[in-house]
């Protein structure tokens, strides 16, 4: 199994005198240090406006990352496509491929805000079906080949006779769906897509990962697919003492209430069909307690403790874990030190590119 840095830039906190500047600076450098660390991967999610994340070009933070590192895989965590042409998508992401020579993991998502939409004229209620379509666009213009053209009449997008150059280095350029619903499971088995899920979410939703592994690879063999590879996100915390423990707690228990449910659509009045699943996401992160961070949302505590839970993902078949260390104010210090702890005392116990690299 694999280990990845993540980060949203939550940054939407009461009286938080971090400035948008700082920590985008912050999660660059955390991200290079990643790849000094040894971690496979660097992901970096899309925010807009100051409603959860305060990064919103997750493509021109990784374009500046590749041309400073040689190894790492760079990722958008997620790129929210139905806010762009998928044309567009198509050719940003060819792009950054071509210059890192061949290192991206492409991840997309229809995102959870509808404060994020609005001022793109992006309809919200439909984005499930601009999701869907969008995606199939930007995977037909990669793979043509050659000097193959590409038409398209559907409900969101038309167009004629269009190629994007440059064209991916890799063949395909690997593709991953971030999902917290079932809908967006099948439509990364239909595409042949790998999944990326939010434990938290997953226990919610579904009962845990396995239950989500078992859906994803079910879902695969209906359509004929091959499924892709599995991974999904945790938020780290290392706590050696009962002290240490419940700042951290506490540190997550903020996150979800002045970050994550304010952005969450969970008005049963307000949310679109394709996301009542939240408005019970919503009801129960509103009412979490300390005692109810366990390993199915978060990893708090000792490295031989989060190593126990990370053996469990391995085991649901999960090839890659990315960790999300800087949320709730961390201190950029902290964030760092607890990366290194990481690659040091949890890492070695995991076959993985990590291991490879230090033999």
């Amino acid at each position: 199994m694999d280990f990845g840095y993540f980060t949203l830039s939550d940054n939407r906190y009461e009286n938080n005198t971090r400035s948008a500047n700082t920590f985008v600076s912050n999660i660059t450098d955390e991200a290079l240090y990643a790849e000094h660390l040894g971690m496979h991967s660097a992901w970096i999610g899309e925010h807009h406006f100051n409603s959860l994340g305060v990064l919103s070009c997750p493509d021109l933070v990784l374009s500046y990352i590749a041309a400073r590192t040689s190894r790492i895989r760079l990722a958008p965590a997620v790129t929210v496509t139905p806010l762009h042409h998928p044309i567009r998508v198509a050719e940003q992401w060819a792009t950054l491929d071509l210059l890192s020579n061949g290192r991206v993991d492409f991840a997309a998502g229809r995102g959870y805000d509808r404060r994020e939409y609005e001022p793109f004229h992006v309809d919200f209620d439909d984005n499930q079906g601009i999701f869907e379509e969008g995606m199939e666009v930007i995977r037909r213009l990669w793979l043509a080949e050659g000097d193959e053209r590409i038409s398209h009449e559907g409900k969101h997008y038309q167009f004629k006779d269009v190629r994007i150059t440059p064209k991916p280095v890799q063949k395909p350029l690997p593709t991953y769906v971030g999902s917290f619903s079932k809908p967006s499971i099948e439509l990364a088995a239909r595409l042949g897509c790998g999944l990326i899920v939010a434990p938290f979410a997953a226990s919610m939703s579904f009962g845990g990962l396995k239950q989500v592994a078992d859906l994803y690879n079910e879902t695969c063999a209906k359509h004929g697919k091959k499924p892709g590879r599995l991974m999904c996100s945790y938020f780290t915390h290392f706590a050696d003492t009962p002290e240490q423990e419940a700042a951290q707690r506490a540190r997550q228990i903020r996150y979800y209430k002045e970050c994550v449910i304010p952005a969450l659509p969970g008005d049963p009045k307000t949310a679109p069909p394709s996301y009542r699943y939240f408005v019970d996401m919503v009801e129960k992160l509103s009412k979490v307690k300390p005692q109810d961070l366990t390993e199915n949302s978060v990893l708090i505590g000792t490295t031989a403790g989060i190593t126990d839970t990370l053996k469990k993902v391995e085991a649901a078949g999960f090839s890659e874990v990315i960790l999300y260390f800087n949320v709730g104010l961390k201190p950029h210090a902290q964030v760092k030190e607890e990366m290194d702890r990481f690659m040091r005392e949890v890492a070695p116990a995991f076959d993985g590119q990590h291991k490879r690299r230090a033999a």
